[in-house]
């Protein structure tokens, strides 16, 4: 792996999403973000990119593919509380999304687990990860 070309401390603070960059659902569920988010603070990185694998080796988390990692003020989140924690950041009434948290969390990762373990049979995948719009890109790890 090379070393990625800037960098990644803005990263590392928060909030940034990492997220499988060939998973339907988790390129949709960016694209998504980018539409609801309640201010442009959202940094985003794909786990198969180069910086989203220098990224995940700071965290103690070198190779993970299967899960989404959330880090903010430099703490990492994984599953549905990874989740629970992006959801603070979107516009009402998606932000309410947070409020899940009240549930189990052996509940809340079980669901997210099925749905991590299923996502390419039940979404698909693609070959390419989601390329941003250009007035986006400086939102996205290189």
């Amino acid at each position: 792996m090379s070393p990625p070309p800037t960098d990644l401390t803005p990263f590392l603070a928060g909030p940034t999403y990492l997220f499988d960059g060939v998973c339907v659902l988790c390129s949709g569920a960016v694209r998504f973000v980018l539409k609801v988010e309640s201010a442009p603070k959202m940094r985003f990185a794909a786990v198969q990119s180069d910086s989203g694998q220098a990224l995940l080796a700071q965290i103690g988390l070198p190779g993970m593919t299967d899960s989404f990692v959330f880090i903010e003020n430099g703490q990492v989140f994984l599953r549905s509380e990874a989740a629970f924690r992006l959801a603070a950041y979107l516009r009402t009434p998606w932000r309410w999304g947070r409020f899940l948290r009240i549930l189990p969390r052996r509940l809340t990762d079980w669901l997210y687990d099925r749905i991590a373990a299923n996502r390419y049979a039940w979404f698909g995948r693609t070959e390419t990860c989601l390329i941003p719009a250009p007035e986006q890109r400086h939102r996205f790890a290189p």
